[in-house]
């Protein structure tokens, strides 16, 4: 019997996820509403990213002994999401950057947001993102 041989879709790296989990962080991110909004409008832009809403910054009251407490902040873009989680009484930012830009600077990247909440001790854990990410539309239009 005649087979046909159906090959697999070309594919590529869709994106990254940088997460920071940042120690000794202080300055006005941390605490200062205004400011880590500030810095939700202009880090996409730095970036040639294009956000898709308004940041939203809010401020969070202790919820438990684990979390005293802080600002959280978030913004997404075309490209997907930024988000910072400040808990300023333990000196500890949580940072997510996720995006479908596969080739962004990132030591550039991890370097600008470890100066923007003065970090002089962070965990950084970067991973790929989509790995066999079809190339083209599977589906026609």
């Amino acid at each position: 019997m005649f087979q046909t041989h159906v090959s697999a879709p070309r594919t590529e790296q869709f994106g990254v996820h940088v997460m920071i989990d940042g120690y000794s962080a202080s300055g006005p991110f941390m605490t200062d509403e205004a400011a880590l909004r500030r810095l939700l409008v202009d880090l996409p832009e730095e970036m040639g990213m294009h956000p898709i809403c308004t940041p939203v910054v809010v401020s969070v009251g202790p919820n438990c002994l684990k979390d005293p407490g802080g600002l959280s902040g978030f913004v997404m873009i075309a490209e997907s999401h930024i988000s910072f989680h400040t808990f300023p009484g333990r000196g500890f930012v949580t940072i997510d950057l996720y995006t479908c830009q596969a080739e962004i600077d990132r030591p550039a990247t991890i370097d600008r947001l470890k100066r923007a909440f003065h970090l002089t001790d962070a965990d950084v854990y970067v991973q790929e993102r989509g790995m066999r990410y079809p190339a083209q539309d599977l589906v026609p239009a």
